[in-house]
């Protein structure tokens, strides 16, 4: 079984910045796109960042482009979400997600998603 954790996420105040982590443990992945969701409460589940095994593909939804940052270290199975200069709309419950072994490029679907986390809340105060 592959199981994510993550963690990192809490309270904030606007214009502050956080990093979450996305651990991966259980069965090995390799060659695997990994992702973040998001969804605040009364709304659907939001894409967004989503990063290549390689790393050097991302995608980010327009929101959070050039505030927030996807990497990953594949020696230590974690990816890391730098979250700069957040705002009240950031507030959400966000969820690591990991793409089945193989599937190496980035996706903004759920669907192409096979796991995910239990997810770490996130709340910027104004």
């Amino acid at each position: 079984q592959v199981h994510l954790v993550e963690s990192g996420g809490g309270l904030v105040q606007a214009g502050g910045s956080l990093r979450l982590s996305c651990a991966i443990s259980g069965r090995a992945l390799t060659w695997n796109a990994m992702g973040w969701f998001r969804q605040a409460p009364g709304k659907e589940r939001e894409f967004v960042a989503s990063i290549s095994w390689s790393g050097f593909n991302t995608a980010y939804v327009d929101s959070v482009k050039g505030r927030f940052t996807l990497s990953r270290s594949n020696d230590k199975n974690t990816a890391y979400l730098q979250m700069n200069i957040l705002n009240p709309n950031d507030t959400a419950v966000y969820y690591c997600a990991a793409r089945e072994q193989g599937h190496s490029w980035t996706s903004g679907s759920p669907q192409d998603y096979n796991y995910w986390g239990q997810g770490t809340q996130v709340t910027v105060s104004s």
